[in-house]
């Protein structure tokens, strides 16, 4: 997949086959778009084009601690060319250009620009200042226009009620079960493996503290979660902890995840970390006895958990 930056990077396709959204998460129902897009490219012998923004526009429009994102920039464009897409436009989004007309989008950028002959899009996908374009503006002046205009129909997307929204609303609740059904996948998160305060191994679970490296980056609901992390490209089940943990005093929030018959030296290296399961919430212990005893109960769940998992931790 080719990726562009600016509109100058772009040259004019002859038979471009379209589609527009922001696709944070890229969920199923995006993926129901994107893989319409693909088979309709294949169909008219073309070339697919994803047309994004960056940063996301409710950032840019609502202020930027508006919205925490699922994806960063780096994933969303891993994801989109796993669905086999061949052209990636990441359009800058800025307050000046949200003022383009969707008339304007349609003729300098659909038209002119990119040279689309289908657009396929999204069931009441809005575009162009004030969200005025539309899938029935499209398909009144299609003969005007001089492309084809596809709209997927909303059974087909929001069955199971999937959208970015609900699947930040599920992360929110501590629910990364039903995220992950509406994502397709688990939810995850990157980050760099920092220095901690070492109590973990005093209490026989030393614990890898992660640093996230994208801080729009969208974490779930502080409590203790059963994980499944890749460190160099290698699969570890785990169990991790997201919060403050109120047994200790003074500790800040973090992350910290404790890796299952693991043991090497990650400092400064950047894992992924995969949420499959809701434990617990935090909870104050009075005595770390009584803590450690806790993470063994953990720890047995979370084993029984991933072998059922496919993983044999």
């Amino acid at each position: 997949m080719k990726v562009y930056n600016s509109f100058d990077e772009f040259k004019k396709l002859p038979n471009a086959i379209v589609t527009i959204g922001t696709f944070d998460g890229v969920h199923l129902g995006h993926r129901k778009i994107l893989n319409r897009l693909k088979e309709t490219s294949k169909e008219e012998n073309g070339e697919s084009v994803v047309i994004t923004f960056w940063p996301h526009p409710r950032k840019v429009l609502q202020g930027a601690d508006s919205l925490k994102l699922l994806l960063t920039l780096e994933e969303k464009i891993e994801l989109i060319a796993s669905c086999g897409i061949d052209h990636l436009l990441l359009i800058p989004f800025t307050k000046e250009f949200s003022s383009t007309s969707s008339e304007e989008f349609v003729q300098k950028i659909l038209i002119e620009k990119i040279g689309t002959q289908k657009l396929v899009i999204g069931y009441d996908h809005k575009f162009g200042k004030n969200r005025e374009g539309s899938f029935e503006y499209l398909k009144e002046n299609e003969a005007r226009l001089g492309f084809q205009v596809e709209e997927i129909p909303r059974e087909d997307i929001e069955h199971n009620a999937i959208s970015s929204t609900s699947i930040r609303e599920a992360l929110a609740q501590n629910n990364v079960t039903k995220a992950a059904t509406l994502l397709g996948r688990p939810y995850s998160v990157k980050g760099k493996v920092v220095e901690g305060d070492k109590l973990g191994r005093e209490l026989g679970y030393p614990t890898a503290n992660i640093e996230v490296t994208d801080s729009e980056k969208m974490l779930p609901a502080d409590g203790i979660y059963t994980v499944q992390v890749k460190v160099g490209g290698e699969l570890y089940g785990g169990m991790l902890s997201l919060g403050f943990n109120p047994t200790v005093e003074g500790k800040g929030r973090s992350m910290e995840v404790h890796l299952f018959d693991f043991n090497k030296d990650i400092y400064g290296e950047t894992i992924e970390v995969s949420f499959l399961k809701f434990l617990r919430f935090e909870a104050k212990f009075p005595n770390l006895e009584a803590l450690i005893n806790q993470l063994k109960e953990d720890e047995l769940e979370s084993r029984a958990f991933l072998k059922n998992y496919n993983l044999t931790y």
